[in-house]
C-alpha cells in the first residue's frame, strides 16, 4: 500500500488541481476511525489533525497543507482543532 503523503502546495498547484471545485468537509474535535475505499486528496483551509495508520505510521497536517490518502489505509484521526477541508476521491497526482 502506497503511503500517505503531505505538501504545502503553491498557488498554481492549487488552480492546476481545481481544488476550489472539490467538495467542502467540516468535523468537530474529535477522534474516530476511518478506512479509505478509494484514494482521497484534500487541502486543509483551518484546523489540526493527526492521522495515524494501522501500522503506526502517523501524519500530521494544517491549515495550507494538501493531503492524500491511499486506498485502502485504515487509519484513525484525531481532529486536535476543528478541521475544513476541500476533498477530492480518484487518484489524483500531488508530487513535483
Amino acid at each position: 500500500m502506497d503511503k500517505m503523503k503531505k505538501k504545502t502546495p503553491t498557488e498554481e498547484e492549487l488552480k492546476k488541481l481545481d481544488v476550489e471545485s472539490w467538495g467542502i468537509w467540516t468535523k468537530e474535535k474529535s477522534i474516530f476511525d476511518w478506512s479509505y475505499s478509494d484514494i482521497e486528496t484534500c487541502y486543509i483551509l483551518e484546523g489540526e489533525v493527526e492521522v495515524t495508520s494501522d501500522d503506526g505510521k502517523k501524519i500530521n497536517f494544517s491549515k495550507g497543507d494538501l493531503v492524500q490518502f491511499p486506498k485502502g489505509l485504515n487509519c484513525t484521526w484525531n481532529v486536535k482543532k476543528p478541521v475544513k477541508k476541500y476533498y477530492n476521491f480518484g487518484p489524483l497526482s500531488i508530487d513535483d
